[in-house]
């Protein structure tokens, strides 16, 4: 793998870049080859504290939430340009710092620079209040502000493009922010503070801190001038952060893990299935939430469609995810790379049937997990009930409709769901029978901007996308009006005698 040289990643707080107060650093590690990329510096409380007071005072004291909406819109479409501008460095410190492969990431580059576009015109036309009138004695209506400091807590699959779709909404709705990138991918970030300082953004509005968990992550949630905490993660991570912030009475938006079923019916259009089955469950290494990691297939079709997978298994590229070839990538790090192969040895020892892609010798130094099905389950297996997290698919045959719905919903998470069946009235049955918040039908995983994000049960809380996010992001204040005389009960006032 050719490595430019990448410099040592600073704090971004108040428009500088800085060291951490400590003067501390933690190594950024390279999946390809486990060896070091750069150092960072590791933030704790007083560089958050830090932060936290930058951006405070650039929302009760700067220009942010006061400057009229299309002058700050041209921050974020200044934004926007700078990341397309700099799309090819994006993408090729995307696949350095994660793994991911870089035909993967350059689709990252330019979807942040749509969340940034997205949001400007969204504000615009969205961000609108209601009136009611009551006869003629009252007019109300309501007014969107924004809400304050927000803390926003980012994951390492597909950070960059993460990043920018909380940043985003958080900036375009005139509030400030702390972005906390996680450990294991600063890179992009970083490139984010470079590109959000060039834009000429306010000193303050937007802060980046580095750092781990729980020693950078808990001081950002607990601390009492940030307000909204926006996090995509794990769930039980997930869940101590609102534990964390409870004293403060914050406001959450969590998008959390997945376990998300593909129904396959037996009238279903195989090849499309098929394909859509592979793509969403080996692209981006499946370190992806809304990966279809259970496969639920019709017990007419379950040998046939396995076969298709064992071959299609074969044949999946895996390499250097700087080769544009490339398919599968390494994993991001050997941490997460011991916990999946962790969860293909309890597939074993439950008793069901593993079979993997061959990996290239050359790449024995990186964190490569292969492409993996899993065969013979059942839904109670471990590997069908938790989150793994990589390309690993479970293999679940069903016999009807009712049993394939049980099975779906037969899960703690509740995030997204996939059916394939050329019955659309069955197809619609099962779509709005599904507990979870996003069903794709006869699909694979397109995001349209406009439209609600989010899962139900251990999957998250809150939705953003669209207009969905501005209840997340602004305060809904109601003016009541008063439109003639008003008969107020006199309550204390003496009365007069004659």
């Amino acid at each position: 793998m050719n490595q430019t040289k990448i410099g040592k990643v600073l704090h971004y707080i108040n428009g500088q870049f800085v060291e951490s107060v400590s003067g501390r650093v933690f190594q950024n590690i390279n999946p390809f080859s486990n060896e070091p990329i750069n150092e960072v510096a590791e933030g704790f409380a007083e560089d958050i504290d830090l932060a936290v007071q930058a951006a405070r005072n650039a929302f009760d004291h700067g220009p942010w939430r006061t400057m009229s909406v299309n002058e700050r819109m041209k921050y974020i479409i200044k934004i926007a340009e700078l990341i397309e501008k700099n799309a090819e460095e994006i993408s090729y410190l995307e696949s350095l710092d994660s793994g991911l492969p870089i035909a993967q990431t350059k689709k990252q580059a330019e979807r942040a620079a749509q969340n940034f576009r997205f949001y400007a015109e969204m504000v615009k036309s969205r961000l609108v209040g209601e009136s009611y009138q009551v006869d003629n004695s009252f007019i109300n209506y309501t007014i969107h502000k924004p809400v304050g400091v927000a803390g926003l807590i980012t994951p390492w699959n597909a950070p960059f493009m993460l990043e920018t779709w909380k940043v985003a909404p958080t900036l375009a709705t005139g509030n400030t922010c702390i972005l906390k990138p996680a450990e294991w991918s600063p890179l992009t970030a970083n490139k984010l503070a470079e590109i959000i300082h060039e834009s000429g953004l306010p000193q303050g509005v937007f802060n980046v801190v580095h750092g781990y968990g729980e020693t950078c992550g808990a001081p950002l949630v607990a601390h009492p001038s940030v307000q909204l905490i926006s996090f995509t993660g794990e769930t039980t991570t997930g869940s101590a952060i609102i534990k964390n912030g409870a004293d403060t009475l914050k406001r959450y938006s969590m998008e959390l893990g997945g376990k998300s079923p593909a129904i396959v019916f037996e009238d279903a259009d195989l090849n499309t299935a098929l394909d859509a089955v592979v793509w969403q469950i080996f692209s981006f290494n499946g370190e992806r939430c809304t990966a279809n990691s259970r496969l639920l297939i019709h017990e007419s079709i379950h040998d046939q469609f396995v076969d298709k997978l064992k071959e299609r298994l074969q044949n999946i590229v895996v390499g250097d995810p700087l080769d544009p070839a490339t398919e599968v990538g390494p994993l991001i790090h050997r941490v997460h790379y011991e916990n999946v192969m962790r969860y293909i040895d309890i597939a074993s020892k439950e008793g069901a049937e593993v079979i993997s892609a061959p990996i290239p010798a050359e790449f024995n130094a990186g964190n490569y997990v292969a492409p993996t099905i899993i065969l013979n389950a059942n839904n109670q297996m471990t590997v069908a009930q938790e989150e793994i997290f990589g390309p690993v698919l479970t293999v679940i045959p069903f016999s009807t409709d009712e049993e394939a719905l049980r099975i779906a919903n037969d899960c703690k998470y509740g995030l997204a769901g996939y059916i394939w069946t050329n019955d659309i009235k069955r197809g619609h049955r099962m779509a709005q029978a599904i507990d979870c918040g996003m069903v794709w039908l006869n699909s694979q995983n397109v995001r349209d901007l406009r439209t609600p994000f989010g899962g139900s049960k251990a999957s998250g809380i809150g939705r953003e996308g669209g207009h969905y996010g501005f209840e997340f992001y602004t305060e809904t204040q109601i003016v009541h009006v008063a439109l003639d005389e008003q008969h107020i009960p006199a309550f204390g006032k003496k009365k007069v005698t004659q």
